[in-house]
């Protein structure tokens, strides 16, 4: 069945389209599509996020902006940003962290004004910016003690305090600008407060509170980002008297807010189940499988929206043109009605020459990005490049391609290949840290390895888009069923790279023979197909007939997934 806004022309066509669909709420300039979350990754305004999470924030966003849809994105702007290197000292690798002051003023941001709120006995002052970029736009609140992106632990005083204040200096803030939300999408339980403060303001304004609580529900979305709620951190009842509740001015929903703690704890993303009748997953195999319950146990039911990525921000400009001009994608990067007969049409040479170019701009990033050495690297043009390019979490298992070293570096020396690691360890994660060196000395120890892999810290947008556009064969092998999405895999399959992986996240949209799948009932199982994928992908990139059979087939399927535009379609049918 169609998408009923599927093969619009132009902006014009597209709100006609959402207006055909008999909306309940308005969404103008004055009523916008607001997004909350805690990080937004976007170093061209300023902010760097932590992952996933702030990646698909600032695509979001884009796209938004790309289809004149209004839209505020309401995040904190953190006036300090973490940077990590590795140096080896002695025989050991050692991770260095550095933190760079972050003015805002540097990034065109309009200073509004100042607002206010109570946490820990304290009047604490907000200043209020903002960025307006075509129909949308970047708020935030900021002040000098906010600290770094997730600084403190997950469930301490500090975390806490940046909640609240992006959840109620952030509503203070829309209602600075003369704005009211047509809808809310809480992005992670960490903006829940937006919609706390909403509830609170219609109350104490006068409003009914059930009628209130039946208003906000109506008007708000909860987006989960993960898949087990027994991982989230927990806050007191201590802690709320300190930093929540002094910000509400109802006391039904002060009464309401305390009759969620049981034996005086919460987790948010009970409340924010609560608070919020509309809720997505962020693929197919993510909204199946989450493990979320209400206060009554029942399991939550999730809207599966799989992310999707702004395709122009992470391809290379010669890729899109060629998709154009071959009509498979459109001008709002969605693929044409007839994308798939389209796709047939492209060539092994097609593939190779845009891959050239691509190994061009990747040579030119890793000419300034030190390895684990603290040496600068240059990939010969004739050399194939695999690539691993994700946080530095246990259950991603960056680790995995090295378990059988020898199996490894034969595959590596027989296709004259590359290997490349990227990717941030989570200040306070001792497990990876130490994984992570294990690695490095096992690389270090052998010298085919030590000459052939590399890992590159500091993990950015840069780096990532680099690595998308430059190598040819990506690896992702999540354990499977904990992997919420992940967006890293699409930017590589629409750069024209093949794809190695579990079936999992977003992956698993479609079925596992649209790529390399790694299959396997236990680890050893696995570990054989993970080499068996990386050697077939390998020879691929060495017969025309193979290349062209694998990147069409990866085309084909995933091209609709990858699409950010069609992400925010399927968000605007589902919310109106």
């Amino acid at each position: 069945m169609a998408h009923p806004l599927d093969n619009i022309e132009d902006v014009q066509e597209f709100y006609e389209a959402i207006d055909r669909q008999h909306l309940t709420k308005a969404l103008t300039p004055e009523r916008p599509y607001t997004y909350w979350t805690i990080e937004l990754y976007d170093k061209k305004n300023g902010i760097r996020g932590g992952g996933g999470l702030g990646v698909l924030a600032a695509d979001t966003r884009r796209v938004a902006e790309q289809s004149s849809v209004p839209f505020v994105l309401i995040t904190p702007f953190y006036p300090s940003e973490q940077h990590q290197h590795y140096e080896k000292v002695g025989d050991h690798f050692r991770n260095f962290t550095s933190h760079e002051a972050v003015d805002y003023t540097k990034y065109d941001y309009t200073f509004i004004d100042t607002i206010n709120i109570k946490c820990n006995s304290a009047i604490i002052s907000l200043d209020v910016i903002e960025k307006k970029l075509g129909s949308t736009r970047i708020l935030c609140v900021t002040e000098p003690g906010f600290g770094e992106l997730y600084s403190g632990e997950s469930g301490g005083d500090h975390r806490l305090y940046q909640e609240v204040a992006l959840g109620f200096g952030g509503y203070q803030a829309l209602k600075l600008i003369g704005l009211k939300p047509s809808i809310m999408q809480l992005n992670e339980v960490a903006t829940f407060f937006a919609a706390l403060a909403r509830l609170d303001e219609l109350t104490s304004n006068g409003m009914d509170f059930y009628e209130a609580v039946v208003y906000t529900r109506k008007h708000t979305l909860y987006t989960n980002h993960t898949l087990v709620q027994a991982a989230e951190a927990e806050f007191n009842y201590d802690q709320f008297e300190r930093y929540v509740f002094p910000n509400l001015k109802s006391m039904a929903v002060k009464k309401w807010l305390s009759d969620k703690f049981e034996n005086g704890h919460i987790r948010l993303s009970t409340v924010t189940i609560e608070i919020a009748e509309l809720r997505s997953g962020v693929s197919k195999l993510h909204a199946r499988v989450a493990n979320y319950r209400d206060l009554a146990g029942n399991k939550v039911k999730f809207k599966a929206i799989t992310n999707g990525i702004d395709i122009p921000t992470w391809t290379a400009p010669g890729i899109v043109n060629y998709y154009t001009s071959k009509n498979i994608l459109d001008k709002f990067c969605l693929p044409t009605a007839d994308y798939k007969e389209k796709i047939s049409t492209i060539t092994a040479e097609d593939i190779r020459t845009q891959k050239q170019k691509g190994r061009d701009e990747l040579n030119t990033v890793l000419a300034h990005r030190p390895d684990q050495y603290g040496n600068y690297i240059k990939i010969p043009d004739d050399a194939l490049v695999f690539q691993f390019k994700r946080r530095f979490v246990d259950y991603k298992r960056p680790w995995l391609a090295f378990t059988r070293p020898e199996t490894l570096k034969a595959i590596l020396e027989k296709h004259n290949a590359y290997y490349i690691l990227c990717g941030r360890v989570h200040e306070g994660d001792t497990a990876m840290s130490g994984q992570l060196e294990r690695l490095l000395k096992l690389v270090d120890s052998d010298p085919v390895l030590k000459e052939r892999v590399h890992y590159l810290p500091d993990y950015d947008e840069e780096l990532g888009r680099a690595l998308s556009i430059g190598a040819n064969v990506s690896i992702n092998n999540p354990i499977v069923g904990l992997e919420a999405c992940g967006t890293s895999w699409m930017k590589d399959i629409i750069n024209l790279g093949l794809l190695v992986s579990t079936h999992d996240g977003g992956v698993a949209d479609c079925p596992a023979d649209s790529y390399l799948s790694i299959s396997g009932d236990t680890e050893a199982e696995e570990l054989d197909s993970l080499y068996a994928r990386m050697e077939e992908g390998a020879s691929a990139w060495e017969n025309d007939f193979d290349l062209e059979f694998f990147i069409k087939k990866e085309l084909e399927n995933y091209l609709p997934v990858i699409s950010g535009t069609r992400m925010l379609k399927d968000y605007l049918d589902y919310l109106f």
